[in-house]
């Protein structure tokens, strides 16, 4: 059973209730979902606008429509709000379903949907997708116009909260991506287009993912005032299957090993022998202790 609600005016939302069994869910693939379900609960309530120099020197306009967004209410006293980002092809619904089984009653989730546009990856066939993405190595380029767009979505969601709120963003796949991407232009106060980042992040969490612009992160952080000092105490969990045969274990591992060299010295980085592209009960519970830890929340419920 859902109800709609408002997160802020003019923004469609889904409260969740009726949870399933963690063991129910947390085993399924995200990133093997169908396409046409995704497109089908994607409706666009949001959307941003960003502009590139194409060929011949005309100015190119991506407009990017963000789908719904589902909100899990806290259980217990709110002092926490998490904005979590599902992987390619999926939607915010089925990781609300998951996170409301989580035993952390003092955390607010937010997951919203990605816009659905062209996948090169999938030869240009449309796709819920936080960018576009044409192969997964060392060397492909980062669309940063969709890194930004997304990262600004994710801010936008966080910017409601009250003050004394500490503020989170997670994610699974190319959803953790974009959480890292964020973490990146939290500690550099700017996205990659060169506008202020304005949110404070507490906490940054990526599920079987990769750092985007992992290459020019530490020349980048020697140019920004005080980006070392936030490199340093913000805290980042990575958690990654050596099974992983979507996103392979290198690029969960040397995302980690990048961050630490460039600053970060609060990173986990967590690895599940045997786990492929999905979540498991273990890693959820990992990722439940260190929340609990890293935030300062209160408790657990049982």
């Amino acid at each position: 059973m859902m109800r709609t609600s408002n997160l802020e005016e003019g923004e469609r939302v889904e409260e969740r209730q009726r949870p399933q069994k963690i063991e129910d869910l947390c085993s399924v693939d995200c990133c093997s979902r169908s396409l046409v379900c995704a497109i089908l609960f994607g409706g666009p309530n949001m959307s941003f606008t960003s502009s590139s120099v194409g060929s011949g020197g005309r100015t190119v306009r991506r407009v990017f429509e963000f789908g719904r967004t589902y909100v899990v209410r806290p259980k217990g006293k709110h002092q926490a709000t998490v904005v979590w980002l599902h992987g390619l092809g999926d939607n915010g619904s089925s990781w609300s379903q998951l996170l409301e089984t989580l035993p952390l009653p003092n955390i607010k989730w937010i997951c919203p949907t990605a816009p659905t546009q062209p996948i090169k990856v999938f030869g240009g066939f449309p796709s819920t997708a936080w960018f576009d993405v044409g192969e997964l190595s060392e060397d492909a380029p980062d669309d940063i116009e969709g890194l930004d767009a997304s990262a600004a979505h994710v801010a936008n969601l966080l910017s409601t909260e009250p003050d004394d709120i500490k503020l989170g963003v997670g994610g699974f796949s190319m959803g953790a991506a974009t959480a890292l991407y964020s973490a990146t232009c939290f500690t550099l106060r700017k996205y990659g287009n060169g506008n202020p980042y304005p949110c404070n992040l507490s906490a940054v969490v990526g599920l079987s993912g990769w750092l985007p612009c992992s290459k020019t992160l530490s020349k980048k952080l020697e140019e920004v005032d005080d980006a070392r000092r936030r490199a340093a105490s913000l805290p980042l969990l990575l958690c990654h299957g050596k099974g992983d045969d979507v996103v392979p274990y290198k690029f969960g591992e040397k995302s980690s090993q990048a961050l630490s060299s460039t600053g970060y010295q609060n990173v986990a980085f967590k690895a599940y022998n045997g786990l492929g592209h999905y979540t498991v009960p273990e890693e959820m519970d990992e990722v439940c202790a260190w929340l609990l830890s890293k935030l300062g929340l209160e408790g657990i419920s049982s």
